[in-house]
């Protein structure tokens, strides 16, 4: 299991601002985190990945910047399509949806361009939306969107036959989407598998399957078992984890956590809250000031908001480390987890109350990157040690002058480095 860290935390939309953002960010979180070789979840905004689809020279460029800078890309973030860090986000993040043909050629270029970007012999991975906000979306739009993964099958498979590469897309659940659990995106997908020219289009389970982003699943109040249960009983793969943690509040109807959690109400973003009730069922707010007005208040709250993975928020919250190391788990024991991608995916760095990010000393994004790295290492392998003690150890090097492969975190006993692992990549 590759592990990475995800760039969407990065606010560059353009080729100069990746390659800075490379050598500000990610290079020195690889010094920072004792790595050898780092792995970036590159986010490409849809200007740039048709820029660099379009131009070797382009690609070249930021390969030499990767071997620079001793990093390596298996996985792409092809979510948000552009503007990620404008002062208001909410759902503008879900446009352009899976019925705008703009959705799928973005995410073909996108796998144009990893495909080229790829270590050898390494399979890649791009997360995309759950095809988009629950409204409006009609009938049309769902056969719209049916008819274009059935392209973007044949266009992966293509892309495999002519460069050698493996590319597959993950479709990523999150609340309040059309597909909004885990059990939404395997019924859709699992519907929609099969040969080509099928009643309802041919979706190739070899090239698109789930991405599992911890922090949705939590807020979902899913059992991480059960979710990856589901996956592979349809037949479906998990392709990427995206490890990321949500808030819990215990007792939200407590003075002192309503205002501990309206502290993470911010603009930019939205922040999508459940509430399960003591009957089992989940209310819902679309977002935290919707919820902070008009949820009951009690039982327990899944905030989505993206926290480190190794902050501890101050009590009366709580984060959902525990279904992160769940879901890895359970992933790991699956069919073909030793293939799944590993992200760290906390892109709301920025937007973080101040007190959560207090310790982290002059430059608290690469510290804080780097911490979670660590924290990753330790915390979501059963050989820790020995992966820990692997992660400074040497890799050998290509003649293109590129590390061969990234230090990696494996469960079970010591062994040569194998996709089954969690592989230092930030």
């Amino acid at each position: 299991m590759r592990l990475s860290y995800c760039t969407n935390v990065h606010p560059a939309e353009d080729l100069d601002g990746v390659l800075d953002q490379l050598a500000r960010y990610a290079g020195p979180v690889r010094e920072a985190a004792g790595l050898d070789v780092l792995g970036v979840g590159l986010w490409l905004p849809a200007v740039l990945a048709h820029r660099l689809a379009g131009s070797p020279e382009d690609r070249d460029r930021l390969r030499a910047a990767l071997v620079e800078h001793r990093l390596e890309v298996h996985t792409l973030n092809a979510f948000p399509y552009g503007g990620f860090h404008d002062d208001v986000v909410k759902l503008a993040v879900y446009s352009p949806t899976w019925a705008d043909p703009e959705r799928l050629a973005y995410t073909l270029e996108c796998a144009e361009v990893l495909a080229d970007l790829l270590p050898d012999g390494v399979d890649g991975s791009i997360s995309t939306l759950p095809l988009a906000w629950r409204e409006p979306w009609s009938a049309a739009d769902d056969a719209a969107a049916t008819a274009a993964f059935a392209e973007l099958s044949a266009g992966l498979r293509e892309i495999a036959a002519r460069t050698g590469s493996t590319v597959r897309v993950a479709v990523e659940p999150e609340p309040g989407c059309v597909l909004d659990t885990v059990e939404d995106v395997v019924a859709w997908l699992a519907a929609r598998t099969g040969p080509a020219g099928g009643p309802l289009g041919a979706v190739d389970p070899e090239h698109v399957g789930v991405c599992l982003d911890t922090c949705h699943l939590a807020v979902s109040f899913a059992d991480p078992a059960e979710a990856v249960r589901r996956i592979t009983d349809a037949g479906l793969r998990v392709v990427k984890v995206q490890a990321s943690a949500a808030l819990h509040v215990a007792d939200p109807a407590d003075p002192a956590a309503r205002s501990a959690v309206g502290r993470f109400a911010e603009p930019r973003y939205i922040h999508q809250v459940r509430e399960r009730a003591a009957d089992g069922a989940v209310l819902a707010a679309d977002d935290l000031p919707e919820a902070l007005d008009d949820l009951p208040g009690a039982g327990p709250w899944r905030v989505h908001f993206h926290v480190p993975l190794h902050h501890e928020p101050a009590p009366p919250l709580a984060a959902t480390t525990d279904v992160l190391r769940a879901a890895v788990a359970a992933v790991r024991a699956a069919p073909y987890g030793d293939a799944a991608h590993l992200d760290v995916e906390t892109y709301t760095w920025a937007v973080l109350p101040e007190a959560a990010v207090a310790d982290h000393g002059d430059d608290p994004l690469v510290a804080g990157i780097a911490q979670e790295l660590r924290w990753a290492l330790q915390n979501l392998s059963p050989s820790a040690e020995h992966d820990l003690a692997a992660a400074t150890a040497p890799t050998t090097t290509s003649t293109s002058g590129s590390a061969a492969s990234s230090p990696v975190v494996e469960g079970g006993e010591a062994s040569t480095p194998t996709p089954v692992s969690v592989r230092r990549t930030v």
